[in-house]
């Protein structure tokens, strides 16, 4: 069968990919949920383009204005200066037990993130075959909220990892330690399943429950923070926006 210069260029071509402006996103509390976030529907597609476009800055006002709570994880910070974030899968070990760190990864699905809380030692549960492994399964990101070690190699590699600090010791492959439980940091509970989001800012992790809300929300101050960046395009400035200027005479 002959084929038309029509299908032949679709088939050079290839399938053209799904693209959507922020300014035209819509979304109603209860028309999605955190589980879009790894399916290929509209949802996620609204979603990946809120997410791409904001920061931890914009998730922890908006989680802030609606809970007093900034969502903060105190500490963390990213190795890499890639953004990342998700649904998460919790861990818990001791640090000289790297084993459960990377038997984490086995259990953690594509476009989840692994979130690992070690003991108080300074001893490194994750490196440069770890995070290797992790980007290679598909994991959206991996957080330690303790050490890492390779930084030499890791910082260097386009993939989400966020650490307290780093040190070149590590433990051994005991896999005593436990998934799928809950996390206690700084009077903060974190569960297998809330919402993960870490960039070069830092790392905030909102509830499952709220996580509805929290993107509308951090939606709605993105596109407020657009309309301002455009004042100030204009020849505002920020003080006559914010309503502050005419609080202070010149001297």
């Amino acid at each position: 069968m002959a084929l038309g210069p029509k299908k032949v260029m679709k088939m050079a071509t290839g399938k053209k990919s799904k693209k959507i402006n922020i300014t035209d996103i819509e979304l109603k509390e209860g028309e999605f949920s955190i589980e879009d976030l790894s399916l290929d529907n509209t949802n996620h597609l609204k979603l990946k383009t809120i997410l791409d476009n904001v920061s931890s800055c914009q998730i922890s006002d908006a989680y802030n204005k609606l809970y007093r709570d900034p969502g903060v994880i105190k500490g963390l910070k990213s190795l890499t200066g890639v953004k990342g974030y998700g649904k998460i899968k919790t861990c818990l070990t001791d640090a000289n037990d790297w084993g459960t760190a990377v038997a984490g990864i086995d259990y953690t699905d594509k476009k989840e993130v692994l979130f690992i809380k070690t003991s108080d030692e300074k001893i490194a549960v994750w490196g440069e075959l770890a995070s290797t492994c992790a980007k290679k399964e598909g994991l959206a990101a991996v957080a330690v909220y303790g050490h890492m070690r390779d930084v030499d190699v890791i910082q260097h590699m386009d993939y989400p990892l966020f650490c307290l600090d780093y040190c070149p010791n590590a433990g051994t492959a005991l896999g005593t330690g436990k998934l799928n439980i809950d996390l206690e940091i700084d009077g903060t509970t974190i569960k297998d399943g809330d919402f993960f989001f870490g960039d070069e800012n830092g790392v905030v992790v909102i509830a499952k429950e709220k996580f509805n809300e929290v993107i509308i929300e951090t939606l709605n101050i993105k596109l407020k923070e657009e309309g301002i960046l455009k004042s100030l395009d204009e020849g505002q400035t920020l003080a006559e926006i914010a309503n502050v200027k005419d609080n202070f005479k010149k001297t």
